[in-house]
């Protein structure tokens, strides 16, 4: 088992530092200009432009002083794990009589193998990015992930009558159709008809949905780290709402439900909230001493509610007009995040579930924990490609958790999803994506070989500017640095021409 933390010594330095002066090589292979090979000028090329990239990357980083100290609560438990396991099934094989149920069997041997599962990927999976509070909480939220996306491919291969009926084994509520809530009608803030409570229509958006918005986007912020694509996924699943709610009856919102309380009151609290925890969380120092060499009590009960802050923080730069490839990445991120936004509202209305019901809520609980690991995981694959050659095995399975929702929602209630859309809402969509296909080409291609061909215009024309320009003493200067060792041989032939 791998050791849940990276050891690295050294101060905290928060977020955007400076580099520190006068070390040769860096721990990251980060190299100082001052102690670079002075040999061929490809090598040194190619190492001033790592040394650049590394340091980049460390700008973006808060170093950790860490005493490495390793206590039973780091240490590894397989063994343990593995005895307690065995002792269960071999009580529920000897000891214990097998009740003559089917149904009851059937489920108690689903729950059994799945809880296997969880206490093998727990002790043995691959540890993330992510170690606080402790690395095991993190694999067994992968091991969830796992579990989640079987489940899925399960139900995506069921008959439209038998995927819904299947529910019921979780809950026997469940199975029957529920009509959607109209959030529209009357759209007047202030109703002079009822003179009981003029502003009612406003009370009655004021449900358990209110603080969901809001502590939703404060932990969708702390996910992305960028306020600009904060931002506009939240504006676009608002158009998003305008565009498909002919398809879903929730989607049907007051101008003001959608603007007010949505973008500006509960989305963007939600983001000024989480922006402003993550000033915090980049100026933080991050100094961790074991439990038991801290020795006040004030400083023990500290260290004890830090455990559930990140060990380390690295600032997001997503930099999407930097190459066409960051480009790009983002904006598949932003397309997924639409995605499983409306895989929640899809799913629920494609397999009978009210909003209010618990699975509906664990679902975005489940989203919440894996996340963060799978953004962080996109990111580090498109920062440092060098470094991470693959996808994360987490940022994997929400993609396809992602893509097999939307499949299950195609399939379960092909109709819904044909309605067609109206003709003026597909206008406003292809303009929109006419935009920023033409900005891809503009930006990537075209001013690309714009700004290529006038560099190549401008070197022309100051080589030979260089050649002739004249010296203090009237002379020419040659383009080389031998000037004083043939200084001679040019005025030789000048005086002979």
């Amino acid at each position: 088992m791998t050791k849940p933390e990276s050891r690295r010594s050294g101060v905290a330095r928060c977020v955007g530092g400076a580099p520190v002066v006068g070390e040769q090589v860096n721990n990251n292979g980060s190299v100082d200009p001052a102690c670079q090979d002075h040999g061929t000028p490809t090598r040194a090329k190619t190492m001033k432009q790592t040394s650049r990239e590394n340091l980049s990357r460390r700008n973006t980083e808060c170093e950790v002083f860490d005493d490495g100290t390793n206590t039973f609560f780091w240490r590894a438990h397989t063994v343990t794990v593995l005895f307690i396991l065995t002792c269960a099934l071999v009580y529920i094989t000897l000891l214990e009589e097998t009740p003559h149920d089917t149904a009851y069997n059937t489920k108690r041997g689903i729950v059994a193998s799945i809880l296997v599962f969880l206490c093998f990927g727990v002790t043995q999976a691959k540890d993330g990015p992510f170690t606080r509070p402790h690395p095991a909480y993190w694999r067994f939220w992968l091991c969830v992930t796992v579990v989640y996306e079987l489940f899925l491919i399960f139900i995506l291969f069921q008959t439209v009558h038998d995927g819904r009926q299947f529910m019921k084994y979780i809950d026997p509520k469940l199975g029957v159709p529920l009509p959607e809530r109209d959030y529209g009608g009357n759209c007047l803030m202030y109703d002079p008809g009822n003179t009981t409570d003029p502003f009612h229509n406003i009370w009655d958006k004021m449900d358990g949905f209110v603080p969901a918005h809001f502590l939703g986007w404060y932990i969708k912020t702390l996910m992305i780290r960028d306020w600009w694509m904060c931002m506009i996924i939240s504006v676009m699943f608002e158009f998003l709402e305008y565009s498909l709610e002919h398809q879903l009856p929730n989607f049907s919102e007051c101008w003001w439900d959608h603007w007010i309380m949505d973008v500006l009151v509960c989305n963007g609290l939600g983001i000024y909230c989480g922006m402003k925890t993550l000033g915090w969380l980049s100026m933080k120092p991050y100094q961790w001493q074991g439990l038991w060499n801290i020795p006040t009590y004030k400083g023990k009960i500290k260290r004890i509610a830090f455990q559930f802050t990140p060990y380390s923080w690295v600032k997001f730069e997503w930099k999407p007009a930097s190459n066409l490839r960051r480009w790009l990445a983002v904006l598949g991120i932003i397309f997924m995040f639409l995605l499983a936004e409306l895989n929640t509202f899809y799913l629920k209305f494609v397999l009978w579930m009210p909003p209010e019901h618990y699975l509906v809520l664990l679902r975005l609980v489940f989203f919440v924990n894996v996340g963060g690991v799978a953004m962080r995981e996109i990111y580090d694959f498109m920062d440092d490609p060098k470094f991470h050659k693959k996808l994360g095995q987490q940022a994997w399975l929400v993609a396809a958790i992602t893509v097999t929702e939307f499949l299950i929602v195609v399939k379960y209630d092909p109709n819904t999803i044909m309605l067609p859309i109206p003709f003026f809402i597909i206008q406003c969509w292809f303009l929109g994506m006419l935009l920023i296909l033409t900005w891809t080409l503009w930006r990537f291609f075209i001013r690309d070989i714009t700004l290529r061909y006038k560099e190549t215009r401008r070197r022309k024309q100051e080589v030979p500017g260089d050649r002739e320009r004249p010296l203090g003493n009237g002379n020419t200067a040659t383009p080389s640095g031998r000037s004083k060792l043939n200084g001679s041989a040019e005025s030789l032939r000048q005086r002979k021409s």
